[in-house]
């Protein structure tokens, strides 16, 4: 199955409670495929990065079975950076230093290979943008699915709420699902989302775990427990990345098998928070990753003896 994943391959520098990095690999649609491709998934990338992007990164993305025809390199322009410090807790962070440079510019085209894309993911990107490649192709994919965030909320909540009327899937977390709706229900805030044209949402919380809804439905899938969580930068585009690329392994759009998927991306996020950046996610192998969502089945489930109420 056919998975096009759409956007940033970046460099990230790191602070959090436990160490620090210089600019290592970072960026949403790096964690997305990589962690796709642990489920077997071939990802067709669609990003743009500098001529300072160096060739040993390229290399761990064919090893991990990207497809990087769509993977533009500017010349003489530097990729898009990132730096943050996380606080103790590792639910929020400050923003030190953003550049965007080469994706200041970005105007993604679609290969004619990626034309047979059955599934599409949309990295954080500005709307317009995330518009473009939808447009771009020329047949509807059996699913999209986007992500976004709150930055886009206060600069182009317009052009974002025309965006999500395209899409059948839209992941947001929880302070963003409220920006996005103005309601502190998340259940509220889930039905008003899905007014706004997407068949189905998902809201992530973090190390509290994600919620699943459509009109109709809801579910909850908790986070593993850890003894050790180093860094989570990436860690919501790894559970979209384990999302978007079960539903692509499994060709089943049901809201039964997203359930299923929303476990396989809880746990690939997991994985990513263990070590800085995508290190852990580079290495991961796929017996592991088996493992991982056995504990997470074992976590949920139970037997209740009838009670007389």
């Amino acid at each position: 199955m056919s998975l096009v994943i759409v956007g940033t391959v970046a460099f990230d520098a790191i602070e959090t409670p436990f160490g620090k990095t210089d600019k290592i690999v970072g960026g949403s649609a790096t964690y997305v495929g990589l962690s796709a491709s642990k489920l077997g998934q071939k990802p067709k990338l669609i990003a743009v990065v500098g001529d300072d992007f160096p060739q040993s990164a390229i290399d761990m993305l064919k090893k991990n079975n990207f497809n990087l025809e769509g993977l533009e390199i500017k010349k003489g322009e530097k990729t898009f950076f990132w730096s943050g410090k996380y606080h103790f807790d590792m639910n929020s962070r400050d923003t030190l230093v953003t550049e965007l440079n080469v994706l200041a510019g970005f105007d993604p085209e679609m290969p004619e290979s990626y034309q047979d894309c059955e599934y599409l993911m949309l990295g954080n990107l500005a709307p317009v943008i995330q518009q473009k490649v939808i447009k771009s192709l020329k047949r509807r994919p059996k699913l999209i699915v986007m992500d976004t965030m709150n930055f886009w909320m206060d600069i182009a909540m317009d052009e974002l709420k025309k965006t999500i009327a395209l899409v059948d899937v839209v992941t947001v977390n929880d302070e963003e699902a409220r920006q996005l709706t103005g309601e502190y229900s998340l259940v509220n805030a889930a039905q008003k989302i899905l007014t706004m044209g997407p068949k189905f949402l998902i809201i992530k919380k973090g190390e509290h775990g994600a919620l699943l809804f459509d009109k109709d439905k809801m579910f909850f899938a908790p986070a593993l427990p850890l003894a050790d969580v180093v860094d989570p930068t990436g860690a919501g585009d790894t559970f979209a990345g384990g999302f978007i690329g079960y539903i692509a392994k499994t060709g089943d759009i049901s809201f039964d098998n997203f359930k299923r998927a929303v476990i396989q991306g809880s746990a690939l996020a997991s994985f990513c928070v263990q070590d800085f950046g995508t290190k852990r996610m580079e290495t991961l192998t796929s017996s592991e990753v088996r493992d991982r969502v056995d504990q997470f089945v074992g976590l949920t489930r139970f037997e209740l003896e009838a009670v007389e109420y």
